[in-house]
């Protein structure tokens, strides 16, 4: 800090005692009219250069720019040599520089330094300071910065905008000029002008803040939108000209976009493949895995009809690009004209399979882990099943067993509830889009229609 040489040092000078009826100078939460002087000229001024920076600080919206012409503005108004802004930085305990200007618009080249007892203070207290030094050995006992720069005078306002301007440590920054001047001695009216336009300057840059936020959220809202329409797009439409079989899929998401995903495949030997798969969170970084491996699937089930090569192919490609720690849940089945269902789980929810001459439900195992965690696991299908007329398969996302009871947050859907509405549905006969539909308005009703996580329903039914 700066201060004259007496018998004991002296504090840095803030704004003199007020008068009565009269509000201090140098604190940034009142309305100050301290600068003026009673000389109609002078006084005509400093309003008018006051005016000046707040209309172009007010009326500017980009940032950066911003934050230069304050500092710039600093310096003429106060006819300094140097001005900073510094901004809390970090755990916001400490100030970093974030512009430095000289006078006439140019940009320091050597390292910036300068006063951080003052600065400090400003920022701590939330009050506005100015300081001259009158000798070396001031300088000295300032500090090595102080008497390197030869500084002769400094003043440093808080910026903090009325409102929070009462609480400590609600600066977010300062603004500080100084001089090494012998004849330019900062006067108690500079400082209470400098601490005017730095409370101004403080409500513009809130402003211009969330400005830019209030961009940035509607950017945001419109790439999710995009992103969402775009996943939309890639679900494929259900099969409606397969003869032994009925088709149904849902899916929704939790967000704007999923990390759920289904997929109905012709191959080449007529058959049908459904995938159902589920990246590990919900967003759009799950959705482009979600994108990558549905893509890579369809690749590899145009060359591949064997579900435990086309699952461990897939499984290395999103070994070597996954790298984050998620993982994928999958499950392939692949549909035949005379009712055989060849499928493969890999660590993926189990599916029921309603037999519509006994009303058992019976599940699909496991072949192997999820994919993505384990390269060169080999998946194997299991065992191949019989589907005779009637018989329904139901495969699904965790995100429908997890529905839960906004009430009461133990009481889930589960499997139990999935395997109820399957079986009721199923043994009325009807089709495999109501049976699909059932499972998610069931599963919606207990949830009050909150969904915590993606859902996705596939239904397949024997004609």
């Amino acid at each position: 800090m700066f201060f004259r040489k007496k018998r004991k040092p002296q504090e840095p000078e803030s704004a003199p005692p007020a008068k009565d009826g009269e509000d201090p100078a140098a604190g940034p939460g009142t309305t100050t009219t301290q600068f003026l002087t009673g000389e109609a000229g002078k006084d005509r001024r400093n309003v008018q250069v006051l005016l000046e920076a707040i209309a172009r600080v007010s009326e500017s919206r980009d940032l950066e720019s911003l934050l230069t012409d304050i500092v710039d503005r600093s310096i003429e108004i106060t006819g300094a040599e140097r001005g900073l802004l510094l901004l809390r930085q970090g755990d916001g305990q400490e100030l970093g520089v974030r512009v430095a200007r000289l006078r006439g618009g140019a940009s320091p080249e050597e390292e910036v330094r300068f006063s951080t007892t003052i600065a400090n203070k400003v920022l701590n207290e939330v009050q506005a300071l100015r300081a001259t030094v009158h000798s070396e050995s001031e300088a000295l006992e300032l500090g090595k910065s102080v008497y390197d720069l030869k500084l002769r005078a400094a003043m440093c306002v808080p910026l903090a905008s009325p409102e929070t301007a009462q609480a400590k440590h609600k600066a977010s920054g300062v603004l500080y000029v100084d001089s090494r001047a012998a004849t330019r001695q900062f006067s108690q009216g500079d400082l209470a002008l400098f601490a005017a336009l730095a409370q101004h300057i403080s409500i513009a840059i809130e402003n211009t803040r969330l400005h830019l936020d209030s961009i940035e959220k509607v950017r945001l809202q419109q790439s999710l939108e995009l992103a969402s329409t775009i996943q939309r797009d890639l679900m494929p439409q259900v099969p409606t000209d397969l003869e032994s079989w009925e088709v149904h899929g849902w899916y929704g998401a939790a967000e704007s976009t999923a990390g759920d995903f289904y997929d109905f495949v012709p191959l080449k030997d007529g058959r049908l493949a459904i995938a159902v798969g589920d990246v590990t969170g919900h967003g759009i970084g799950p959705a482009l895995i979600t994108a990558a491996a549905q893509a890579s699937m369809r690749s590899y089930l145009r060359l591949v009809s064997d579900p435990g090569e086309v699952v461990s192919l897939l499984n290395e490609d999103l070994c070597e690009r996954v790298q984050d720690g998620r993982f994928v849940t999958l499950f392939l089945a692949i549909l035949g004209e005379d009712g055989r269902l060849d499928a493969l789980n890999g660590g993926h929810s189990l599916p029921f399979v309603w037999r519509k001459s006994s009303g058992a439900i019976e599940t699909i195992g496991s072949g192997g882990p999820a994919l993505g965690m384990i390269p060169g696991e080999r998946y194997e299908p299991h065992a191949p099943m019989s589907f005779d007329s009637g018989d329904v398969v139901a495969i699904y996302t965790d995100g429908l067993t997890e529905a839960r009871n906004p009430d009461n947050h133990e009481e889930m859907f589960g499997e139990e509830g999935v395997q109820a509405a399957l079986a009721d549905y199923a043994k009325q006969g009807k089709s495999s889009k109501e049976i699909c539909l059932h499972l998610v308005e069931s599963a919606m009703k207990l949830s009050g229609g909150l969904r915590e996580d993606d859902i996705t329903v596939v239904v397949a039914r024997r004609l």
